[in-house]
C-alpha cells in the first residue's frame, strides 16, 4: 500500500510546461498580427463572456494546448459556448470545429446558439449519447478540448467519464492533443466530494485519461487561483460566475474570483 501511495503521489506531481505569462490574453487581443487576436475580439462574442477573459485566460490556455488555426478541433461539452465563440472564428479559415454536447437540453442550447449566425456556419454538432460513439470519424482530430466538465462526467447516478475519455481517444489522430481544464480539488480532500462539489483531483483526471490510453504531457498554472480553497457551501457554484448564494457574502466571493483550475495536456501516443 505504501508503494502504491507513493506511485500515486508521483502521478500527481509534474514539472509544469512553459506557458504564456499571465496577461497575454490582453496582449494577444491587441496584436493585429496574431491570428487569435481577431477571434478574441470577434463581434459575435457575448459581452458577458468577454468580461470573463481575465479569469479564463483563453489566449494562454489555447497556446498551452497548442491549438492552431488550421487544425481540426473537438470541443467536448461546450455548455453555453464560451470557448465556442473563440474557437469558431479562430478555426474558420482553414480548420474545423466540432462541438459535442450531451443529448438533451445542452444539445438544444448549443444548437440554438449556432443557428442562423454566419460566424458559426461551419461548426458541426456531434451529439453525445451514452453508450454510443459520436459521428466524428476515428483518428480525424488534431486536438480535443474540454473546459470545466469532468465533474459532470463523474455524476454518481450516471457516471460517463470512462466513455467520454475513450471517445476523445478514438477521434484523435496519433500524436493528437487532449486538453483538460477543470476545477481543482486538493489531493488531501475527501474523494467523495468529486461527485458533488464541482471540484476534481488532478490525480483523478490523470487516472481517467491514462486509463483511456493517453500519455501525460504536462500541466500549466495559467488558470490557478490561490484564493480558492475549494471548500465553499455550495461547491464551486458558490463562486463567480454562478454566485449561487445570491447576495450572501457576495463581495467576498467576487473578491476571490473564479475557481482554481488545473490545466492538463495529454497526447494520444503514436504507434
Amino acid at each position: 500500500m505504501v508503494r502504491r501511495a507513493a506511485a500515486l503521489l508521483l502521478l500527481t506531481v509534474a514539472v509544469p510546461l512553459a506557458a504564456q505569462p499571465a496577461g497575454d490574453t490582453a496582449k494577444t487581443a491587441a496584436d493585429p498580427t496574431n491570428p487569435l487576436a481577431a477571434a478574441l475580439a470577434a463581434p459575435t462574442r457575448t459581452p458577458a463572456n468577454l468580461a470573463r477573459d481575465k479569469y479564463r485566460h483563453p489566449a494562454e490556455t489555447l497556446a498551452f494546448f497548442g491549438v492552431q488555426p488550421g487544425q481540426t478541433v473537438v470541443e467536448l461539452w461546450p455548455g453555453g459556448g464560451w470557448y465556442t465563440e473563440i474557437l469558431a472564428p479562430y478555426l474558420a479559415s482553414g480548420g474545423a470545429l466540432y462541438v459535442v454536447p450531451p443529448a438533451g437540453n445542452y444539445d438544444q442550447r448549443i444548437r440554438t446558439k449556432l443557428a442562423g449566425n454566419p460566424a458559426y456556419g461551419a461548426v458541426q454538432v456531434a451529439t453525445f449519447n451514452a453508450g454510443q460513439p459520436t459521428s466524428i470519424a476515428s483518428g480525424s482530430a488534431d486536438v480535443v478540448l474540454t473546459f470545466r466538465n469532468v465533474h459532470s462526467w463523474l455524476d454518481a447516478d450516471a457516471p460517463i467519464a470512462d466513455q467520454v475519455f475513450a471517445e476523445a481517444f478514438r477521434v484523435l489522430k496519433p500524436g493528437g492533443t487532449l486538453g483538460v481544464e477543470e476545477h481543482r480539488l486538493p489531493e488531501a480532500a475527501d474523494k467523495a466530494r468529486e461527485t458533488s462539489s464541482g471540484y476534481v483531483k488532478v490525480s483523478t483526471v490523470r487516472e481517467l485519461a491514462e486509463k483511456a490510453g493517453f500519455q501525460y504531457v504536462g500541466s500549466s498554472e495559467i488558470n490557478a487561483n490561490p484564493k480558492d480553497t475549494a471548500d465553499w457551501p455550495k461547491g464551486v457554484w458558490t463562486l463567480p460566475p454562478s454566485l449561487t448564494l445570491g447576495d450572501t457574502d457576495r463581495e467576498k466571493y467576487l473578491a476571490i474570483g473564479e475557481s482554481d483550475r488545473m490545466t492538463l495536456k495529454f497526447m494520444k501516443p503514436k504507434p
